[in-house]
């Protein structure tokens, strides 16, 4: 059975811009909006997943109470650690190692900023998460709220890209998309 599995990334934040990984900033009035105006003509869905950060958390909170539904939570679909990147621009980062940011943004699999998580290891514990929601919710409707990274590993899959392009998906703050999971974890974008 498929899981039909809907991407909301979280709207801006507070603090804006940058690598903000596993910082746990709060959305700004345009965030909620943005989020807001995602769902209003989605769904229906069967149920909410939601990582625990508050950008995504609060947000997955009201729309439950909304809409009734069950909510829960995925600390396996948080964003990718950056390590000592976590909070800096890529304008800082070019100020401080240009190399290592163009090593990152050409080769993301073979180039961990330091001190971060290797996006094999991310890979491997958002595409487990997955597993683990087909097998608990196939057949479903589900809203998973997320963050970019997620979203572009999930969408690159689906589409087939090779791992340098990983980078080149566009997820916008508070973009929704579609995917399909299949039980042998294929991922495909319904036409």
């Amino acid at each position: 059975m498929t899981l039909h599995l809907d991407l909301l990334r979280h709207g801006e934040t507070e603090l804006g811009g940058g690598l903000r990984g596993s910082l746990d900033d709060a959305l700004t009035a345009q965030g909620w909006a943005q989020m807001r105006a995602a769902v209003a003509v989605a769904g229906p869905w069967d149920r909410l997943v939601s990582s625990p950060l508050q950008r995504c958390r609060l947000f997955a909170e009201e729309l439950a109470a909304q809409l009734g539904l069950p909510l829960s939570y995925e600390p396996h679909l948080q964003e990718l650690h950056f390590g000592e990147w976590e909070g800096r621009s890529a304008a800082q980062l070019m100020k401080t190692d240009e190399a290592g940011l163009g090593q990152f943004w050409s080769d993301p699999y073979g180039f961990t900023p330091p001190g971060g998580e290797p996006v094999e290891a991310f890979s491997a514990r958002v595409l487990a998460a997955i597993e683990r929601l087909h097998a608990a919710h196939a057949g479903e409707r589900v809203l998973l709220i997320s963050h970019g990274g997620v979203m572009r590993l999930l969408l690159a899959r689906a589409r087939g890209l090779p791992r340098e392009q990983l980078l080149q998906v566009e997820a916008a703050n508070g973009s929704l998309f579609a995917l399909a999971v299949e039980a042998d974890g294929v991922l495909r974008e319904p036409a």
